[in-house]
């Protein structure tokens, strides 16, 4: 991989930008399109490049599987914990307005909660997924 110098170079290049647009997605998506999961989706994009460019080995340098399975727990818990904390102030499953004082700051909070959840799920499993199929070794025929 070493002799594709240019797409190395392109590859570093356009991974902080890709990383940035994912954080607007992210953080817009209560306010227009998009939202947890596309943010997610090109959250994992980013580093699905990086492991096309640089290999498998130097994604799970960087993201070490463990850390990738603990932080997709993560997120699936935060988006479950907001829905048993609204479960236990009194309210419905994913019922934001228990989760504050103001309705409208309480329905703000509480879809950023969410969206942030989805969107750290969403990333890990992509990289999960990715780095399962492409980090198996080709079967050999003469094992079998």
């Amino acid at each position: 991989m070493s002799q594709y110098l240019i797409l190395r170079v392109v590859g570093k290049f356009l991974l902080p930008y890709i990383l940035v647009y994912a954080l607007y997605v992210q953080w817009h998506g209560d306010y227009g399109p998009g939202g947890g999961f596309q943010a997610g989706v090109i959250f994992a994009v980013g580093f699905i490049l990086y492991a096309l460019v640089f290999g498998v080995e130097a994604l799970e340098r960087v993201l070490p599987p463990r850390f990738v399975l603990v932080t997709l727990s993560f997120g699936v818990l935060l988006y479950a914990g907001t829905g048993v904390a609204s479960l236990l102030l009194g309210s419905n499953f994913l019922d934001y307005y228990a989760l504050g004082s103001d309705p409208v700051h309480a329905q703000e909070w509480g879809i950023l909660i969410v969206e942030l959840g989805v969107g750290i799920a969403v990333a890990m499993a992509m990289i999960a997924i990715f780095a399962a199929f492409a980090g198996r070794p080709p079967s050999n025929e003469k094992e079998r």
